[in-house]
């Protein structure tokens, strides 16, 4: 099988903080895994050393059989990492059609080569969008502005879509919105998902988990395995 995104051995301090201890984790093409583990164990660390934000003492990261060491997170995001990090981030001042706007930026050659519509089918996996694209960002929920911050990593039309949290903090129907778009943009688009998340039903829709601890993995497997005893040890608060 295809890996989209290969993680060897990857050591991350903060200072002198061993965070990430010697981490293997792959993401098959056109499938969605999940890490789970308790807060504080390196999951966010973990997604924003993929994203080149750290920089790893030791280990190898490559995307499609490539090394990605050396590229900024800039060049990393032009090469088809999407990043929704935890709090989302989307500029509240700007319209809803400016925050997506942005979302070019990610591909090759930026926004000014960029046809500058939204697509179509951006859209239609968040129907909601469509009806307030000249609201500003600042104005909406906290379900709909994570709603457009995926669709603006959708924008730079990613391989490997990096998802921290979505569901924090969300009221549970759209939790299920969230979950349904996420499964459809893999099934329409053929993208990777690597997922960190608690509710254990989206975690669920998963194709495959990790569990860390420590910053380690510490067990992983088919999320149809998902034991109540791997649940209470990492999902459990």
């Amino acid at each position: 099988m295809n890996n989209m995104l290969q993680i060897s051995e990857l050591n991350v301090y903060y200072g002198e903080s061993h965070i990430l201890r010697d981490v293997d984790l792959h993401v098959p093409a056109g499938q969605m895994v999940c890490l789970i583990g308790r807060n504080g164990v390196g999951k966010t660390t973990l997604l924003k050393t993929i994203m080149g934000l750290l920089k790893p003492r030791a280990g190898t990261i490559t995307l499609t059989g490539e090394s990605i060491a050396s590229l900024s997170p800039d060049r990393r995001a032009r090469r088809g990492i999407g990043y929704v990090p935890q709090g989302r981030e989307i500029i509240p001042q700007l319209t809803v059609k400016e925050n997506l706007l942005l979302g070019l930026e990610a591909r090759p050659g930026g926004m000014k080569k960029a046809d500058r519509a939204i697509p179509q089918e951006i859209l239609e996996l968040f129907p909601v969008l469509e009806t307030m694209l000249s609201r500003l960002g600042g104005d909406l929920s906290g379900g709909q502005q994570q709603q457009l911050a995926i669709a603006r990593a959708l924008m730079g039309r990613p391989q490997l879509l990096l998802l921290d949290e979505p569901t924090e903090g969300i009221q549970p129907s759209i939790i299920l919105e969230i979950e349904a778009a996420v499964s459809r943009i893999i099934a329409t688009t053929g993208i990777s998902v690597l997922l960190v998340e608690q509710h254990l039903h989206f975690v669920r829709q998963a194709d495959w988990y990790y569990a860390m601890q420590k910053g380690g993995i510490v067990a992983s497997g088919s999320t149809d395995e998902l034991s109540n005893d791997v649940i209470q040890r990492f999902l459990a608060v």
